[in-house]
């Protein structure tokens, strides 16, 4: 005790403001009232993402992810690796992503979560998997494959449920501490302000990708953390106790461990105290210094794991959106698209998953909208530096806003995307806390009685939840799986390559549901023109090219199927599934032999077998098909030639010995019979 009396207490140069007592609230002020009210909210308005299956990068990060697919067993490997570690593997490929990706916290959630779904080890299933119904039997929907069996698809189709649980979970408890923090820190005295504030971030629609996606769980736990970051590190300074030092640079390490926004409390934990508390400048920047040793060791342990690779991508411009963009192109894009994030949390409409190349066109210093974008925001920088003097809470809400949004505007860092909604999630909140202040005190300037201003702000309030409401639960409903999202998003970007192509791949997937029988020709030219799109826009769209090429092979024409694919390999030539593709097209021109074959249409057979070759050259079941064509139509030699060839490849071909065998006892008797 008489240590903590002697502890000296930091120097106020300007006092902070006087502790009054909360004013007459205009709504309920109850701590518990207002984290109930708004739990409540957050799970209305995600409630039927629970319904939603994967959808964009959940198959990298989580299905194809084999350490998440080891339950416990992954986690040091989650440690230890980048996060598309198990991916680029997979794909025989290197790193794509410029800096590479460490925030193992939110995968190793997953591997945990994966432990009680149903591991996967060594390509054998391990446990029960997790259904809809909680009794561990299968519905035929559930049966990824139609197999009637659990297997590692089926578990991570089934398992989507419960993380979307778990992330709405996430979001509701997110919005409990930060209504916490705000209350806590920033509106000490104004628990008004502070629920509206945190009304306003939970119901914003922008949001849903971050919720709606498993994947972006990231996101939460990195705001979360921060979040808790800031009232342990507040209540250290009041009550000076280890226990609550401890806990804010733990909370800090897990935030950074989740991604890596928590580097901005560098600035923002200073100025929260220089702001809020009324400490001097020099005693603020001295809130951080225990906080430095925890960014030290993130630190250390990333750049061990992750090596800072130059220039990567350089060659590929969906990860590279900059790449063919000609001199000042780059930054005034940069400068002009960073106003779509003010834009879309101004008015969220309409929302899209991708805003890849060329989504976003290429922009000149010129362009009105990059000069627009220049004013605002040197307009923020200017307006954050003059309430900086005044310790003003919107100083701190603009600082919020664009230190979250620098790490992302790939001005300063590039970050491999032009932008995504996910990405403004951090920034979001301090645009929720400027704006909830700008009501309040809009309210509070009205000259009427308080239950007239009670009854605007609830207005307005309501007109606002009903709307941002509406907007978010039939977004979740796109975020379904990725047929509903890409099929939706495409109309949002037309001019995106990855859109295009990823609708193109979607329509496929809908021509092989049984509902759509009688439709197929129709959804796969539809496939087709999508495709089409996307390789205009961008013509080394190797992913393209190989659902436009599996599009024609559903539609019989085989040629079209082969340009396809041969583009495949000639822009990726290491690309793994190469040789099932050359399996899948030389069997389909095997196929079309045989069928012109029982047509007596031996010269067309002959050609397709021998198309199928060139693709295929080591199948003996090829060559002892163009040795039965040769032989029907007498040219025997070429019989042989093709049934040694099946032999050589497989010598215990039956078929093909008693054809050889039985063509030489032939042509050995012809002479004798001339004779």
């Amino acid at each position: 005790m008489s240590k903590q009396k002697n502890k000296p207490k930091p120097q106020v140069i300007s006092k902070p403001p006087v502790a009054l007592p909360a004013r007459s609230a205009l709504f309920f002020s109850d701590f518990r009232i207002q984290a109930l009210v708004l739990s409540v909210v957050a799970l209305v308005f995600y409630f039927n993402s629970y319904f939603n299956e994967f959808a964009l990068d959940d198959g990298i990060v989580i299905g194809k992810n084999e350490y998440v697919q080891q339950g416990f067993k992954g986690i040091p490997k989650i440690l230890s690796k980048d996060a598309y570690d198990s991916f680029y593997r997979q794909m025989n490929a290197k790193d794509q992503l410029s800096g590479g990706r460490y925030r193992p916290l939110s995968i190793v959630t997953f591997a945990i979560e994966q432990e009680f779904i149903g591991t996967v080890d060594n390509g054998k299933l391990k446990g029960n998997c997790w259904d809809k119904n909680g009794n561990g039997k299968m519905d035929p929907e559930e049966d990824v494959n139609g197999d009637g069996l659990w297997n590692e698809a089926d578990c991570f189709a089934a398992g989507m449920h419960f993380r979307h649980a778990v992330n709405v979970l996430l979001y509701m408890l997110s919005a409990v501490l930060l209504l916490a923090f705000l209350r806590k820190v920033v509106f000490r005295m104004d628990p008004d302000m502070a629920f509206i504030a945190t009304l306003l971030f939970v119901i914003h629609p922008i949001h849903t990708e971050v919720v709606a996606n498993v994947k972006s769980r990231d996101e939460i736990m990195s705001l979360l953390f921060i979040l808790l970051t800031f009232i342990f590190a507040f209540r250290y300074q009041e009550d000076s106790r280890k226990v609550s030092l401890f806990k804010a640079m733990l909370c800090f390490f897990l935030a950074l461990l989740s991604k890596e926004y928590a580097v901005t409390l560098a600035l923002l934990l200073p100025l929260a105290f220089y702001i809020f508390k009324g400490f001097s400048i020099r005693d603020s920047l001295k809130t951080f210094l225990p906080y430095t040793l925890v960014l030290v060791i993130y630190v250390a342990i990333r750049f061990s794991i992750v090596v800072l690779k130059a220039n990567v991508p350089d060659n590929e411009v969906l990860n590279n959106p900059y790449l063919f963009a000609k001199g000042t192109q780059k930054l005034a894009t940069e400068i002009g698209t960073t106003l779509n994030y003010l834009k879309l949390l101004i008015l969220p409409h309409p929302l899209s998953a991708d805003y890849s190349y060329s989504a976003i066109p290429y922009k000149n210093f010129s362009h009105p909208l990059v000069l627009l974008s220049l004013l605002v925001h040197l307009g923020m920088i200017v307006a954050m530096v003059k309430l900086f003097k005044k310790r003003h809470v919107l100083c701190f809400a603009i600082a919020f806003y664009l230190a979250n949004l620098f790490l992302v505007c790939n001005i300063f860092l590039n970050i491999g995307a032009t932008m995504g909604e996910r990405l403004i999630y951090h920034s979001s909140l301090g645009f929720a806390i400027a704006v909830a202040w700008l009501i309040v005190k809009g309210v509070e300037k009205m000259k009427s009685a308080v239950v007239l201003k009670r009854i605007v702000l609830g207005a307005l309030l309501s007109v606002l939840v009903t709307a941002s409401g509406f907007t978010t639960i039939q977004r979740n409903a796109d975020w379904k799986n990725d047929i509903t999202l890409f099929t939706k998003d495409v109309e949002t970007v037309p001019g995106s390559a990855l859109a295009n192509g990823n609708a193109g791949a979607r329509y496929i997937d809908l021509s092989e549901r049984p509902e759509n029988k009688g439709k197929q020709e129709e959804l796969l030219r539809a496939a087709i023109g999508y495709l089409d799109k996307a390789i205009l826009i961008h013509p080394r769209y190797v992913t393209s090219y190989i659902n436009r090429g599996l599009a024609y092979f559903k539609l019989g024409d085989l040629n079209k199927t082969k340009e396809n694919w041969d583009k495949v390999e000639f822009y990726y030539p290491h690309y793994p599934d190469i040789p099932r593709y050359k399996d899948i097209l030389s069997n389909g021109y095997m196929n079309k032999a045989l069928t012109l074959g029982k047509e007596q249409k031996y010269e067309e057979a002959i050609a397709d077998l021998q198309t199928g070759l060139q693709i295929k050259p080591d199948s003996p079941d090829l060559w002892y098909n163009l040795g039965g064509a040769y032989f029907t139509v007498k040219n025997y030699s070429k019989a042989i030639e093709a049934w040694e060839k099946t032999l050589q490849l497989k010598p215990d071909h039956q078929q093909a010995r008693q054809g050889v065998e039985a063509l030489k006892q032939l042509l050995n008797r012809a002479p004798q019979q001339k004779k």
